[in-house]
């Protein structure tokens, strides 16, 4: 097989994905069987008797490597066109997870977020704007109105990724950087998302730069 970079980059994000999902299971791994004064938790000793905030973390820490995996298959062209039906369950996964499961539990949890009143309101929005992104790409998919549809997945996708950018910025600062370690976390509360987002804004233009452009070819001939 000629490698060009229709064959390389999938290859490549697969590759990507495989190493950070590495990262999220050893992350996962920690806490099982449902340790409370490890890794994260002992920042939060203060919240653990908290039952329902106990709850939503561990549902959102265990739920969050299947809602990465299933995101990330809806991007594959190839899945889609010979698996059509596969698309679609893995797609269904993917919104129940974050509309039933994991979206709710980080909402929950973003209201004690670590930083004050700053970090909590970042994380807040980035639950609401997550769940909503997912909401709309499913009513966007039931109305048959795919453009619309692959649109919203790529904004809520982007927001799936904070859960990886998120601890990279965290080492990034912490290596690079002076800044107090609560104030780190208020920078990466916000940073470790609207990035994304932003990235996510850019590859919709393109997408719709695109598409205006096929249409116009169309009419042309």
């Amino acid at each position: 097989m000629i490698a060009t970079h229709k064959n390389i980059l999938p290859g490549l994000l697969l590759l990507v994905l495989a190493f950070f999902s590495f990262l999220m299971l050893r992350i996962i791994y920690v806490y099982i069987p449902m340790q409370t004064d490890v890794a994260f938790l002992q920042l939060k000793q203060q919240y653990i008797h908290i039952t329902s905030w106990r709850i939503a973390f561990f549902v959102h820490v265990f739920s969050s490597l299947l809602v990465l995996l299933a995101g990330f298959t809806q991007f594959s062209k190839k899945l889609l066109r010979q698996k059509p039906r596969l698309h679609r369950t893995l797609g269904y996964v993917y919104v129940i997870d974050i509309l039933m499961v994991t979206g709710p539990a980080g909402l929950l949890m973003s209201f004690y977020a670590n930083g004050g009143i700053s970090s909590r309101i970042g994380f807040v929005m980035l639950s609401v704007l997550w769940i909503l992104f997912t909401a709309l790409a499913l009513y966007k998919a039931i109305k048959k109105q795919f453009a619309q549809h692959r649109i919203f997945m790529i904004r809520s996708f982007a927001l799936t990724l904070s859960a990886i950018s998120l601890r990279i910025w965290k080492v990034l600062l912490a290596a690079f950087t002076d800044i107090h370690p609560m104030d780190r976390y208020r920078i990466i509360a916000w940073l470790g998302w609207t990035l994304n987002l932003l990235i996510a804004e850019w590859i919709i233009y393109r997408y719709i730069k695109k598409k205006k452009g096929r249409i116009t070819e169309l009419v042309l001939k």
